[in-house]
């Protein structure tokens, strides 16, 4: 799918032309691929960099064109069990025009300041970059209450999916982890050649904004997935815990029924026993069987069992 925008009073509005400055490509057919490879002089390389999941962000620069891969959160959804992925978002930047590569369909702008400053392609491509790394951040709280919530499911419960959903969770973060740091890298890079890139004032203002905002999320990303690995081992100390307990209370229940139940038995014997002809005996048997668990419960209690 091919989607197309002008550049209008610092906004993004639609447009058919073949020759508009930004030209989004969601997870291109053959024949798209053809188009981009001929229009834009990309090779097959190029563009499966930029929809490779496990592509490394990285920023090359050749005489009017300027070519960003870049890692970036996927859409989560509820099928996902709890797993956030990456995903990898190709940009070219030519004389005037920006080509946007994605496997899915992503926001172009933001709701923040800098979404008002859009006069140029390069704009909207830094504008671009900032909006994945609030994606992250926005991934990041969800990834936290998650994971809240699953504790206190674990401290009342023993199933294993929950342990499961832990270890998706950490496994998540240490993508983020990796994505982030590898963004990083871009931004450095974009920063040391900022002349060269034509990088105005404002432009190397937001791309420091950019700096500040990877570094805050990967320190979160990396404070939540410390917590996750250090209080995984205190997590399974809980549901062996739980399963004692249960394995106690299970324990108490058999023993305090087998002994009303050996008092029972004893008086069916068929051989002569006491009580054998009173009148009474039915009921006396019943509740010498309901002394035996009383007096078993205090013996109970009084073990500290």
């Amino acid at each position: 799918m091919i989607r197309r925008f002008e550049l209008t009073d610092g906004a993004l509005i639609p447009a058919e032309s073949e020759q508009a400055p930004i030209q989004l490509y969601v997870n291109p057919d053959a024949a798209e691929r053809e188009a981009l490879g001929t229009l834009f002089d990309l090779d097959e390389h190029t563009l499966s960099s930029a929809l490779d999941p496990d592509e490394v962000s990285r920023i090359e620069t050749e005489p009017g064109r300027i070519l960003l891969i870049w890692k970036r959160p996927t859409n989560y959804s509820g099928k996902d069990t709890f797993f956030f992925n990456v995903a990898s978002i190709g940009m070219l930047l030519l004389e005037g025009r920006l080509v946007v590569i994605v496997s899915d369909n992503v926001p172009l702008t933001t709701g923040t300041r800098h979404a008002a400053t859009l006069n140029r392609p390069l704009d909207v491509m830094l504008g671009l970059l900032l909006i994945t790394i609030q994606h992250y951040l926005e991934h990041l709280k969800v990834i936290n209450m998650i994971a809240d919530e699953i504790e206190t499911k674990i401290t009342h419960s023993m199933e294993n999916r929950h342990l499961l959903n832990l270890f998706t969770l950490e496994k998540s973060l240490v993508y983020y982890l990796n994505a982030i740091n590898s963004n990083a890298v871009v931004i450095d890079r974009i920063r040391n050649h900022a002349e060269k890139l034509g990088l105005s004032t404002e432009n190397r203002e937001l791309i420091d904004d950019i700096s500040i905002e990877n570094t805050q999320c990967y320190r979160q990303a990396e404070i939540y997935s410390n917590i996750l690995a250090s209080m995984m081992d205190a997590r399974v100390s809980i549901v062996s815990n739980n399963l004692n307990v249960l394995m106690k209370t299970l324990n108490i229940i058999t023993i305090a029924i087998m002994v009303p139940t050996f008092v029972v038995s004893a008086f069916s014997m068929n051989v002569r026993i006491p009580m054998s002809g009173l009148h009474n005996a039915f009921y006396m048997v019943i509740s010498l069987a309901l002394l035996s668990v009383i007096g078993f419960y205090f013996f109970w209690k009084w073990k500290k069992w």
